[in-house]
């Protein structure tokens, strides 16, 4: 897994090479009986507005003077604020993919790439939750895919610690589902897509969806290598990526 993709400026453009990735590899094998469909959540929910982080005010040390007052014949000082940020409510859309059936557009599959809003708490986590858990309590399949350090994992129980995760559930299984762990070191896990029991299941390579968002985005030309990612690693996986 590449680190630096999940810093804040770049995974937006990530999880769209994802989502949109995966709709033109799938649409080909699952045709003409299913249909990848992108569809979105909207909600409000609380930012910060403010300031980019990369942005320094210079302020002088010496106070501002206001025009001699011909009342007061004195001199007005005015105090230095600082530059905080301000939360503000503003509209979040959130994509994710659909398999769809052709004859009765019926929704087979789901399948939700993880965003930060979603594993922090606020709104963007309740709404996910409570989507997460209608689609477990119907009849159609669930796929999660986690590439996120940062964050609360999504609730399961079981299974060993690591630092990404992907999860399919089928119908037929539940509440056991198929957990594919993985960390910064080892490679990016092939899983198979569950559709209806009668068909065969196409095997999405991750890996591979991932390195063809970073070439469609070019981000190599905005991502500093020299610098740390963000968020930090730890120190084994610091030294194995300066090893790289």
């Amino acid at each position: 897994m590449n680190p630096y993709l999940e810093q804040p400026d770049i995974w937006p453009e990530v999880h769209y090479g994802l989502i949109s990735g995966l709709m033109r590899m799938l649409n080909p094998v699952l045709n003409p009986k299913y249909r990848a469909a992108v569809d979105k959540r909207v909600y409000t929910d609380t930012i910060l507005v403010g300031l980019p982080d990369t942005t320094i005010i210079q302020q002088s040390a010496e106070p501002v003077q206001t025009p001699t007052s011909t009342a007061t014949q004195g001199t007005a000082l005015l105090s230095q604020p600082e530059q905080v940020a301000l939360p503000m409510m503003t509209e979040i859309t959130e994509y994710f993919l659909e398999i769809r059936e052709i004859s009765n557009q019926n929704v087979i599959t789901v399948i939700e790439v993880l965003s930060p809003k979603n594993k922090r708490p606020g709104k963007g986590r309740e709404q996910y939750l409570k989507k997460r858990q209608t689609v477990l309590g119907s009849q159609t399949h669930f796929v999660e895919i986690d590439l996120l350090r940062k964050g609360e994992v999504m609730p399961t129980m079981g299974g060993k610690p690591a630092r990404y995760q992907v999860l399919v559930s089928r119908v037929a299984s539940r509440p056991l589902a198929d957990r594919y762990p993985f960390n910064l070191q080892d490679p990016i896990p092939r899983f198979p897509l569950p559709l209806q029991p009668s068909d065969g299941e196409p095997v999405i390579d991750l890996g591979d969806l991932l390195r063809q968002a970073e070439r469609e985005a070019a981000l190599d030309l905005v991502i500093d290598y020299s610098k740390p990612p963000s968020p930090s690693l730890e120190p084994t996986d610091q030294v194995w990526l300066e090893s790289l």
